[in-house]
């Protein structure tokens, strides 16, 4: 469809730019239909529904933080590369919120098995490899890695931390100080 120049791809970013400035879960056929001036129906031409719609952001987002997440973790080890992760994973989700929201997104097996989904394992596996973790310690240390950093940003994001003196980005540093040394004298079974 030639009308408005409207495809998949240009409706998928302008979904993800719309999740950024009203949030993921205001993101709506109607308000892409309105913002490319067209009918709703229109849009059924490139996407089959709304779930698809979002499942599109969700997959551009996990691409997105992947890529950012790959070069920020370029030649780096041990504690600078689980700081790189970090930082750049919470900068993501700070200058794209709804997209950040959007990579939250439960895929189905296969969409995930086909996205960059698996590229954040891999890359968080990486780190872990300079700490020595065999598993199934190593799988651990991943679930505990994101919840780590989706728990923070998330509190951080709706505001859980504008009430105490200590400055949010103070706490973040002292965490990956706490979550390096985690790592570097994890447990045995």
């Amino acid at each position: 469809m030639a009308r408005a120049g409207v495809t998949a791809e240009r409706l998928t970013l302008a979904a993800a730019e719309l999740a950024d400035e009203v949030g993921f879960e205001n993101v709506t056929v109607s308000a892409l239909a309105r913002h490319f001036g067209v009918k709703d129906a229109s849009l059924y031409f490139h996407i089959k529904n709304a779930h698809d719609l979002r499942v599109r952001v969700a997959v551009l987002a996990l691409a997105e933080l992947a890529d950012r997440v790959s070069a920020a973790l370029a030649g780096r080890a041990g504690k600078d590369a689980l700081v790189a992760f970090a930082n750049a994973y919470r900068d993501y989700a700070k200058q794209h919120p709804g997209r950040y929201a959007a990579a939250q997104l439960e895929l189905d097996a296969e969409t995930a098995a086909a996205s960059a989904a698996r590229r954040h394992s891999e890359m968080t596996r990486a780190i872990l490899r300079g700490y020595r973790l065999p598993e199934p310690d190593q799988t651990d240390a991943v679930r505990m890695l994101h919840s780590m950093f989706h728990g923070y940003v998330s509190l951080e994001r709706a505001g859980g931390f504008r009430h105490t003196p200590r400055p949010a980005d103070d706490s973040w540093s002292r965490a990956l100080d706490a979550l390096d040394a985690v790592l570097r004298n994890w447990p045995p079974q």
